[in-house]
């Protein structure tokens, strides 16, 4: 009875040490990252959305006046071409509006053109153009990037002068925020990008927004009714900072394309404090401008190589959507399902000891 049941119990040893081998993290989050190629030319995007209706990213372009589809193989079609615009118009940041089933385009021209900044909003499925709203500016201006809230409000940050517009759902623009606190830390005039204040910003479902200042490295929390801001005390400076983006489980995404890294970044205050706990290396050369997020929470950054295409001597058509990810968090992942799978096993092994047991009590008790 002792050798039957012990013969039993190491079978099924080795089998379930065999399930939890093959069934570990280095094995499920072992897959390369997805990198998505594609081609078209002199576009030069700059910004990057994810549309979960229509399963692609759309991606605007430095030097035609177009938002292009981008399927997950790489196919681009044209959704908009709004010939309509100033000539040479660029198309910067982009935020895709599911509930309203549009995307929000922001414009601007650069010199010598005159000046130009606006946000366009665009039907998702035709590319026909909603409203054209011209923001409002008493002095420098450069609008750059966009987010959208459930109630279709979008806020777009003016990065040379250091505030936000709000655009309402029906294209009524305003400015929200001229909070001194945006310029109340001194720039090194001796970065590149000195002039590049209020950058990437995303909107926060609890009534918010987090906005990065680029030449400051800082991040500000910024009431969406009021306009009130409030610095975020970080442990780092994330400097160069461009696109922003908030996961579902509370955890933002910064990525600089002048550094060419990408910060995680999390708080558990609701963003009076945040703390950076990792920071991966990107493709400096691909200047990765903007982030967008798939279903689950998959992050991609966008490689238009904008820096590039802005010295106007330059002839591309390649570029690149590359997902990533933090290491740390899959270290943690990898760890959290091995004493899963560890746990599994031995209560599986546990109860199929107890039901060898029961057999051979059985058996026991037939040839007595």
């Amino acid at each position: 009875m002792t050798l039957l049941s012990s013969k039993h119990s190491f079978t099924l040893l080795l089998f379930l040490l065999l399930f939890i081998h093959i069934s570990t993290p280095s094995t499920v989050f072992a897959a390369d990252r997805h990198v998505i190629n594609f081609r078209s030319p002199n576009l030069y995007p700059e910004g990057v959305a994810w549309d979960p209706k229509a399963h692609h990213f759309l991606v605007g372009s430095l030097r035609h006046r177009t938002i292009s589809s981008v399927s997950d193989s790489g196919v681009v079609k044209t959704l908009v071409h709004d010939t309509s615009l100033p000539e040479n118009v660029t198309v910067l940041g982009l935020a895709v509006d599911s509930i309203h089933n549009r995307v929000l385009a922001v414009l601007y021209a650069l010199k010598p053109l005159p000046p130009f900044n606006a946000l366009a909003a665009y039907d998702l499925q035709s590319g026909h153009r909603l409203f054209l709203s011209l923001l409002p500016s008493d002095t420098a201006a450069l609008a750059n990037d966009v987010t959208v809230d459930f109630k279709g409000n979008a806020y777009v940050t003016n990065a040379v002068g250091n505030f936000i517009w709000k655009v309402n759902d029906k294209g009524s623009a305003s400015i929200l925020s001229n909070s001194p606190r945006f310029t109340e830390l001194p720039v090194d005039p001796t970065l590149p990008y000195s002039f590049c204040g209020l950058n990437g910003i995303a909107y926060v479902s609890d009534g918010y927004l987090l906005v990065g200042q680029s030449n400051t490295g800082k991040m500000y929390k910024v009431d969406a009714e009021d306009g009130t801001a409030t610095r975020v005390v970080l442990n780092k400076d994330l400097m160069g900072a461009d696109g922003v983006a908030v996961r579902q489980d509370g955890v933002v995404l910064v990525v600089s394309p002048e550094l060419g890294k990408m910060w995680f970044v999390k708080s558990n205050d609701s963003w009076g404090e945040g703390v950076v706990f990792d920071e991966i290396d990107l493709d400096l050369e691909g200047f990765p401008t903007t982030i967008a997020l798939k279903e689950r929470d998959r992050a991609y950054v966008l490689y238009g190589r904008v820096r590039e295409g802005a010295l106007g001597n330059s002839e591309r058509e390649s570029f690149g959507i590359e997902e990533v990810r933090s290491e740390k968090e899959s270290e943690s992942e990898n760890v959290v399902w091995l004493y899963v799978m560890i746990g599994f096993g031995l209560v599986y092994f546990l109860y199929w000891r107890f039901q060898m047991g029961q057999l051979v009590k059985n058996m026991d008790k037939k040839i007595n």
